[in-house]
């Protein structure tokens, strides 16, 4: 059995009523119809991922998930 790490995960609703999981440190992203079945796709190919790649370090400090407005043109 292989160590555990800590990630972070944003998910958001999107149109269609589904959900979209995103990890933070790396660019994965999956979606279901409800939060949990888009953590447990997320976390699936997560480890699917780091299979074959070397998992990051783990952070000095945790990411902080803020929201940012952003001007957009007329």
């Amino acid at each position: 059995m292989g160590r555990t790490v800590r990630l972070t995960a944003t998910v958001n609703a999107e149109d269609g009523g589904t959900y979209c999981a995103r990890c933070v440190q790396v660019e994965v992203a999956c979606e279901g119809q409800t939060v949990d079945e888009a953590l447990d796709r997320l976390r699936n190919a997560l480890e699917h991922y780091f299979a074959r790649r070397p998992a990051p370090r783990p952070p000095s400090h945790p990411p902080l998930v803020v929201p940012i407005e952003v001007r957009l043109p007329d």
